[in-house]
């Protein structure tokens, strides 16, 4: 995990995002967003290690490089939304449906406590619990962090977890 320095700018809200790419350069398209995530009012403050993970739905595609990262924004729920698919387009992401490969995929996780259920936006994001591949990155960066709904702390939701895709860290 890499602690990033503090920002003067007043923040309100800390939001946690899981990021993802399966097509090279990986580990690049995901510094890419991170740094654009940086320059649109989203200050990242630490970031996971990198995970290497085996892709959900469609098995028959390149495994995916994945982190979460904990960031400060005073970004609104639907335009932090808005900007991370931005974020997507400007980092070269192309729609091929979903459980397809993809250059950058950029999740909102959680918006503080905050539970929003709108037809294109939900958060907590639906699929935490079921998701090795958000939980033991974002377990590494908040694992006390508490799931609005579920009420139970990331170290918690990974223990308990059905998931059985495998994760590595990828050095």
């Amino acid at each position: 995990m890499r602690e990033m320095p503090n920002s003067t700018e007043k923040s309100k809200s800390t939001i946690y995002l899981s990021l993802g790419s399966n097509l090279a350069p990986k580990k690049f398209q995901i510094q890419k967003a991170i740094k654009k995530l940086n320059q649109n009012k989203i200050l990242i403050q630490k970031i996971s290690s990198f995970y290497k993970t085996q892709p959900v739905g469609v098995k028959k595609q390149p495994w995916f490089i994945n982190i979460c990262l904990e960031a400060k924004t005073n970004l609104e729920p639907l335009k932090l939304l808005e900007t991370c698919k931005k974020i997507e387009k400007q980092t070269g992401r192309k729609n091929r449906g979903n459980w397809q490969k993809r250059e950058i995929d950029i999740d909102i996780l959680f918006y503080g406590e905050k539970i929003i259920k709108e037809n294109n936006l939900k958060i907590p994001h639906p699929e935490i619990p079921e998701r090795k591949f958000v939980l033991i990155p974002l377990n590494e960066i908040a694992p006390n962090f508490i799931h609005p709904i579920k009420q139970k702390k990331i170290s918690k939701l990974l223990k308990e977890t059905k998931d059985k895709n495998i994760v590595i860290t990828d050095s």
